[in-house]
C-alpha cells in the first residue's frame, strides 16, 4: 500500500476546517471536502473511511495542539494567579489565531459525531489540564467547587472573550483584556 501523503492530509484538514467555518458540520460532505482540498473524492476515502472517521481524526489533531499550551514552559514557582493569567491569555490568543479550529471544536464537541473515542481522548487531555485547577483548589487559591466547574468557567471565559474580540464588541486592548481576565479570576478565586 502506498504511504499517505502529508501534504494531502494537511489539505484535507484545512479544507474541512474552512468548510465547517462556512457551512457547519451538518452541511459538510465528503465530496465538498475533496473539492475544497483539490483531490478526488475517492482519494479522500483512502485517507478517511467516512465523515465520522475524518472528524474524529481532525478533533484529535486540533485538541492535541491545545495540550501543549496549558502550563507549558511556566515555572511552577510562579504564583498561581500569574500562571492562570498566562494560560488564559495563551488560549485566548491561540483561539483568535486559529478561528477555524475553534469553530470546529465548538461544533464538533456538541455534535452527534463526537464519538466515545473522542470522549476518551478528551478525558486524557483534560486530566493534565484539570491537575492545574486541582493544585490551586488544594492550596485554597480558588473556590472549593468541582474541578469541572472551575475548568468550565475558565474555558468559557476564553471562548466568549474571543467571540467578543472577533465580533468587534470588545476592543483588543490591554485594558479590555485585563477586565475580561479579572472577571474570570474574580469568579473562581477563593
Amino acid at each position: 500500500m502506498k504511504p499517505k501523503d502529508d501534504d494531502k492530509q494537511q489539505a484535507i484538514a484545512r479544507a474541512t476546517l474552512a468548510l465547517v467555518e462556512r457551512v457547519g458540520l451538518s452541511g459538510l460532505t465528503m465530496a465538498s471536502i475533496a473539492r475544497e482540498a483539490g483531490i478526488a473524492t475517492g482519494t479522500l476515502y483512502v485517507y478517511h473511511r467516512s465523515k465520522e472517521d475524518l472528524l474524529n481524526a481532525l478533533y484529535e489533531q486540533v485538541k492535541g495542539a491545545l495540550v501543549g499550551l496549558i502550563d507549558v514552559d511556566l515555572d511552577p514557582a510562579t504564583p498561581f494567579r500569574s500562571r492562570f493569567q498566562m494560560n488564559w491569555t495563551r488560549l485566548l490568543r491561540h483561539r483568535l489565531a486559529h478561528a477555524p479550529e475553534a469553530v470546529f471544536m465548538d461544533q464538533y464537541y456538541n455534535s452527534p459525531w463526537f464519538s466515545e473515542a473522542s470522549r476518551q481522548f478528551s478525558a486524557r487531555f483534560a486530566a493534565g489540564c484539570l491537575r492545574f485547577f486541582d493544585e490551586a483548589r488544594a492550596q485554597q487559591i480558588v473556590k472549593d467547587v468541582p474541578t469541572m466547574m472551575l475548568a468550565a468557567h475558565f474555558f468559557g471565559s476564553v471562548r466568549d472573550t474571543a467571540s467578543l474580540l472577533r465580533s468587534g464588541d470588545l476592543p483588543d486592548t490591554d485594558a479590555a483584556l485585563n477586565q475580561a481576565f479579572s472577571m474570570c479570576w474574580d469568579g473562581i478565586k477563593a
